[in-house]
């Protein structure tokens, strides 16, 4: 019975130094850039050698794993959030939805590389990890299903144009609007060019 307790402070106690070396992660990348990740810059910022590291998580990559698992754990909260506060008809919701990845991928650029391009060399998520990122992106798939748009073309187009939103502001307008007000115009255009309608048969229409 003694023994439960000590197993139990030293499994929070590690958890506690996995998290403390995520946020240091995080705090560096932001500084010198996701490829700029340095284990010794890292062992300095937590206070432990870089050897140590390792016996938290196994690579440098294993490191990158949890903060994309973080990351998108944080973007299903800010969809959420924003998908909530949205007007109930369909195109509302679509439009929030579409405002809200924006926001989401401008307010941090550097998280917003880790979790939708291809920067660190050789490095793909966990099943288990990746798994969360589909989740996500089949709940957005549901959103758009409501305004008619069910084809994988339409989908790839919807992303396409966001994410070239998001890259058009952070390169060339940081901190500004010049691309993220068109947010809504675009989604317009691209649920228009769809044939998309507001009619669902989700059932929450009044009999």
């Amino acid at each position: 019975m003694s023994g439960i307790p000590n197993v139990d402070r030293r499994t929070e106690r590690r958890q506690e130094t996995q998290r403390e070396i995520v946020d240091a992660s995080w705090a560096l990348v932001r500084e010198h850039g996701l490829a700029g990740l340095s284990m010794r810059d890292l062992g300095n910022r937590v206070g432990m050698r870089a050897q140590s590291i390792y016996s938290y998580f196994a690579s440098k990559h294993e490191i990158y794993d949890a903060m994309f698992l973080e990351g998108y754990q944080a973007f299903a909260t800010w969809i959420d959030a924003a998908v909530d506060d949205a007007d109930t008809d369909p195109i509302g919701v679509a439009r929030a939805g579409a405002r809200a990845f924006v926001e989401f991928c401008t307010s941090d650029p550097v998280r917003y590389q880790l979790l939708f391009q291809r920067t660190i060399p050789d490095f793909t998520p966990s099943p288990e990890t990746y798994a969360v990122a589909v989740n996500v992106y089949e709940r957005m798939g549901e959103q758009l299903g409501a305004v008619g748009v069910r084809d994988q073309a339409t989908l790839d187009l919807w992303t396409a144009v966001l994410t070239g939103i998001t890259d058009q502001q952070i390169s060339n307008d940081p901190g500004g609007t010049r691309w993220t007000q068109l947010v809504d115009r675009a989604v317009d255009m691209l649920l228009a060019e769809s044939g998309a309608t507001t009619t669902t048969t989700t059932g929450s229409e009044k009999a």
